[in-house]
């Protein structure tokens, strides 16, 4: 129509916007297919790239099929959907094996509430381990194991052994079982510990070993009690026996300090009866000289005139006078009666003295 405005016309096709330019379906069909590449990389990337945390070792599975290759810890790549993998631990850990039963020989049933094994598996033998009891190898080599063990020990010992006089063996016992069988199936596994604790006993059991602990406990009280007198009293017999030797000691030695002083003691009286002795002897052989010197000197002095001189002197000394015709009679009876003064001298040996024999 003439004079009225008309619009230009269209030849866009149904379904393309206006204003698209020539060739716009190609340019989206490359677009979709980019982001579709990018979101295929995405999930491929997601599915193939994994990591290794610290202390673990990978191991990884195609078809169900284990694999020989291992990856350390960090990231990896596999490929997607067709490799899986499955992380082991090559640190120490601890499993838990809780709730085992144990039946004693004497019919009892008890249960050990809890039993931590502390292990460690090698690098080098992850392969071989998981090969053979897979990655979770600590359910047959452990976990079962304990239970296996633990039921032989009960079956061979009664209550009282296995709560009271093994207990403390128990651990020991079982992680030497183990490593031993470990040692044959999985030689890179090893048993660093076993900790065991208190088994959970019948309530009237456990009530009579209450008791039973106590009565222990007084008897022990008193035992020691007893080994302290009697170290008290052994301590008081030493002391007494050290006390005596002491005195015996003391009494030798002040014996023998009198036995030496009654040695000087006699000592000094022989020295003494030998010096009296020798001083009477002296004194004797003196006495004795004095009298034969004076023996001598009578004899050399006793002569016959001398005799007579000194008869004569008593004589006059003694001289009475008498009167009447019977004086010569008187004195003839006089001198018979007295005849023992007027005998010689008694004579005098004096060969011992030659000196004085050759001076006369």
């Amino acid at each position: 129509m003439p004079g009225a405005d008309q619009s230009p016309q269209s030849n866009a096709q149904p379904g393309q916007f206006v204003g698209m330019p020539s060739g716009g379906p190609s340019n989206n069909v490359s677009g979709t297919v980019l982001i579709a590449l990018i979101v295929v990389c995405a999930v491929l990337m997601q599915f193939s790239l994994h990591k290794v945390e610290e202390g673990n070792v990978a191991v990884y599975y195609r078809g169900g099929a284990l694999l020989q290759t291992t990856a350390s810890p960090g990231y990896h790549f596999m490929l997607p959907f067709i490799t899986s993998s499955k992380s082991v631990q090559v640190t120490t850990q601890t499993d838990e094996v809780k709730d085992i039963p144990c039946g004693t020989s004497g019919g009892v049933m008890i249960y050990f509430d809890r039993i931590e094994v502390v292990n460690r598996l090698k690098s080098d033998a992850v392969l071989s381990v998981v090969r053979d009891f897979s990655a979770d190898y600590d359910k047959p080599l452990i976990f079962d194991k304990v239970h296996h063990e633990v039921n032989q020990f009960c079956s061979t010992q009664n209550l009282h052994s296995v709560y009271i006089d093994l207990f403390d063996q128990i651990d020991e016992n079982l992680k030497n079982a183990l490593q031993k069988d470990l040692h044959q199936v999985a030689p890179g596994l090893e048993i660093v510990g076993v900790r065991v604790t208190k088994p959970k006993i019948p309530e009237t059991i456990r009530r009579n070993y209450e008791l039973m602990e106590a009565e222990r406990t007084k008897l022990l009280i008193a035992t020691e009690k007893q080994k302290v007198i009697e170290k008290e009293a052994e301590t008081e017999r030493k002391r007494a026996i050290i006390e005596a030797q002491k005195q015996a000691e003391v009494a030798n030695i002040t014996y023998g300090q009198r036995i030496m002083e009654k040695d000087s003691q006699r000592k000094m009286s022989e020295i003494e009866d030998s010096t009296n002795l020798a001083r009477s002897k002296s004194q004797a052989d003196a006495e004795y000289y004095a009298a034969k010197m004076s023996a001598l000197s009578n004899k050399l002095k006793l002569t016959p005139e001398y005799l007579e001189l000194f008869k004569f002197r008593a004589i006059m000394s003694n001289a009475k006078l008498y009167f009447g015709p019977s004086i010569p009679d008187y004195i003839a009876n006089n001198i018979a009666e007295n005849k023992e003064l007027f005998k010689d001298p008694i004579p005098l040996d004096l060969s011992d003295v030659p000196d004085i024999k050759d001076e006369v």
